[in-house]
This record gives structure tokens, C-alpha cells and sequence, in this order.
């Protein structure tokens, strides 16, 4: 998205947060992780005074945030610090899934879905570490497959990425990507980090 931030570690114990709702569970995480973070920004803060301003990230999917956010003329003093914490889950047949604690289970998942459907369900919480503006939305995708051969399901284990995802769940990856039949929402969304989502929450912080 053209965006230029800094990365931090929420590092907090995500299995130790638990919702039924997929759409309470990924809001609640983001807002965890930005509330984890914040106590080290202060003192990140405190050191860089008079440094530029800052978006600060804090995403499974890191890379994705847009053009660079424009900001009025009524900001005289200072730019604000913009905080950008997210959550993803998948869930598949009702059910919240999160990375997967093994091949076994990544395995699992892929096959599940090999000729049928997953929804992503992510989220994103902005704070504004100068007014302490902070709001948080979620935002849901739909994911067809075709039939996914077993051989694809493989490699995709013997690399390993889907251990690193939600739910084992990646649409942009050359071996998956010609068993994608449709996706209902934003592929953006799917990949963890709703664009237009996030440009809008970015702006209403400011």
C-alpha cells in the first residue's frame, strides 16, 4: 500500500483469549495486541522525540498498508503515531480455525477444503497514540475451491507457509492459486489485511 512503518511484537498469549464469535474473537485479539504494544511505543516514543512520524504495524500480514496518509494543515506541532494492530481466523463449517499446530492438522485443513468453502474473518484496530482516538472493525471473505490434488496439499506442507497462516488457509500461492474457483469479498481481506478497511480507520484517526 506504500506505507512507511516500523514493525513491533504484540507477543502476547493468543490462545489465552477466547470468544464463540469468530467477528468478537479477531477484534478482541487486535485491541489485545495494540494495548500490548502500546507500553512499549511509550518508551520507543520517548527516544525518538524528534523523529518523523510514524505508522507502526503490527499484522500477520506486515507488508500489506497503502499509500503514504496524507495529513492536514491543522496538525501544526506534530504528526500523530498511528498504531495498526489485526487478527485473522478462518472459519470452516462454523468452526474458528487458527494456525495450524501441525502438518497432520494443516493437512487437514487443505483437504477440507479441496472442493469446497472457507470464510476469513479479520480484523483491524487503529489507535492514534497522540489524541487516543482507537477503533477496531472486522471484515469477512468467502473462499471456493476446486478439487485440490493431493500432490499440491504436499508441497504446500513441504514448504511449510500454510503452518504460518490462519487456518492453513492461502489463496495467492502459485500452487494454490489455480484451485481457487471464487473468492466473495476482497483478496486483500483473504490475504489478512482489508485495504480499504484499513485506509479508512487510518484517516478517521487522524
Amino acid at each position: 500500500m506504500g506505507y512507511e512503518f516500523t514493525v513491533v511484537t504484540a507477543d502476547i498469549e493468543e490462545k489465552s483469549i477466547r470468544t464463540e464469535k469468530p467477528e468478537e474473537l479477531v477484534l478482541v485479539l487486535a485491541k489485545a495486541k495494540a494495548d500490548a504494544i502500546i507500553s512499549k511505543l511509550q518508551s520507543i516514543n520517548n527516544q525518538e522525540k524528534d523523529a518523523d512520524p510514524t505508522i507502526v504495524i503490527a499484522a500477520d500480514t506486515a507488508e500489506a498498508i497503502s499509500q503514504k496518509l496524507p495529513v492536514g494543515d491543522y496538525i501544526k506541532d506534530a504528526e500523530p503515531t498511528l498504531l495498526v494492530t489485526s487478527d485473522q481466523v478462518v472459519v470452516y463449517e462454523g468452526v474458528i480455525r487458527e494456525k495450524p499446530s501441525s502438518k497432520e492438522e494443516a493437512r487437514q485443513f487443505l483437504k477440507d477444503y479441496s472442493g469446497g468453502h472457507a470464510a476469513t474473518v479479520g480484523s483491524v484496530h487503529v489507535t492514534n497514540l497522540k489524541t487516543g482516538f482507537s477503533k477496531g472493525e472486522w471484515d469477512r471473505a468467502e473462499v471456493y475451491f476446486h478439487k485440490i490434488p493431493d500432490e499440491v496439499i504436499e508441497k504446500l506442507i513441504e514448504e511449510g507457509i500454510v503452518l504460518k497462516v490462519a487456518g492453513g488457509l492461502i489463496t495467492e500461492h502459485p500452487l494454490i492459486l489455480p484451485f481457487v474457483k471464487e473468492v466473495v469479498g476482497t483478496t486483500d481481506s483473504v490475504m489478512g489485511l482489508p485495504i480499504d478497511l484499513t485506509r479508512r480507520l487510518l484517516k478517521e484517526a487522524v
